[in-house]
């Protein structure tokens, strides 16, 4: 019996920081896969706080799923994007699952979260690994990284409003396209394309009634840019046609959404550096026989994103003039 077996619907949900998982550089180990925006959103994470070099990382290959499920490349230049799996060398993501649990029965999926001290799984649940990672390596970023350290994307003074976007954003859009894209009959399909669709008409007009907001809740980065981003970075580029969401593009529909997205891409450092279009793009087109048999992966739309205007700038900028006056009235 493992010291810390999954929860019964095959999860582990360990918190670092806890007596068992104390926050130690090089101690905890994370598997991704570029393409999956749940791992993506972690890597954000990772990559936004700075902590590469306390968090060391391996990456499985898009392709190919079946007969095994995810897995490594034998080297680092077989796929360029994927690595080995620098712990152990693993051929297949579900020998990590066996290696923590021998009698593990759940699904093998990304992201994972590996200690190396006690040799067992800590956490395989995006959204907990992302607020974990969010504080708990703070002490230990370099005295110069203050800004790092004091980002927060779940902070407290947004967290009513943080939680209550996640109550439908995550099910109906996050979630949503995925029940779209693999419903099986032609009545849950429509249903779930037409939830997805008023989804981002909701956000489009929560951003349409606050024009200078830069990010969903104003001048503050949280987890929801995060969550909301690695759905809207793929959703022209594979969502759209792959899991037949046909009625819009982001590009073409959702003017506020659009610039959004370009903002987070092309002004958040980091972002752009942590997303991967021949990785998403090929992840669905390859390994989904049953919605693509032919696993022929669809050019465009090109650009991946368009690019950032001048007209794009100057809202960027006196959106963020504005910002500053705002707080230096408080």
């Amino acid at each position: 019996m493992p010291d810390h077996p999954p929860t019964k619907d095959g999860s582990w949900r360990h918190q670092l920081g806890s007596p068992d998982f104390p926050p130690e550089p090089d101690r905890y180990h994370l598997y991704v896969g570029l393409f999956c925006p749940f791992a993506h959103r972690v890597l954000l994470t990772r990559e936004l706080k700075g902590l590469q070099q306390f968090l060391p990382m391996s990456i499985v290959k898009p392709y190919p799923k079946e007969g095994g499920g995810w897995r490594f490349p034998s080297t680092d230049e077989e796929y360029p994007g994927s690595t080995v799996d620098h712990l152990f060398h693993s051929r297949f993501l579900h020998d990590l699952y066996f290696r923590s649990d021998s009698k593990y029965e759940g699904k093998y999926s990304v992201p994972v979260l590996w200690d190396k001290k006690t040799n067992q799984i800590v956490n395989n649940e995006s959204e907990d690994i992302m607020r974990m990672l969010n504080t708990v390596f703070n002490d230990f970023l370099p005295p110069n990284e203050t800004a790092r350290r004091e980002l927060d994307f779940y902070p407290s003074i947004l967290r009513l409003q943080i939680n209550e976007i996640n109550s439908w954003m995550m099910p109906n859009l996050n979630s949503g396209v995925y029940r779209a894209g693999f419903a099986t009959t032609q009545e849950s399909y429509e249903e779930n394309c037409r939830i997805v669709f008023s989804t981002l008409d909701r956000l489009e007009s929560h951003l349409s009634n606050q024009p200078r907001n830069i990010y969903v809740l104003g001048s503050h980065l949280t987890e929801i840019d995060l969550k909301l981003y690695t759905t809207l970075v793929r959703f022209d580029a594979i969502y759209q046609q792959h899991f037949k969401l046909m009625i819009g593009s982001v590009r073409h529909n959702y003017p506020h959404l659009h610039r959004w997205l370009k903002h987070m891409y092309w002004k958040v450092v980091g972002v752009k550096e942590t997303t991967n279009f021949k990785h998403i793009k090929e992840n669905y087109s390859k390994s989904h026989a049953d919605v693509n048999p032919k696993a022929i992966t669809p050019l465009g739309p090109e650009p991946n994103i368009e690019g950032w205007t001048e007209e794009d700038e100057q809202w960027r900028r006196e959106a963020e003039r504005e910002s500053e006056s705002l707080r230096g009235h408080m």
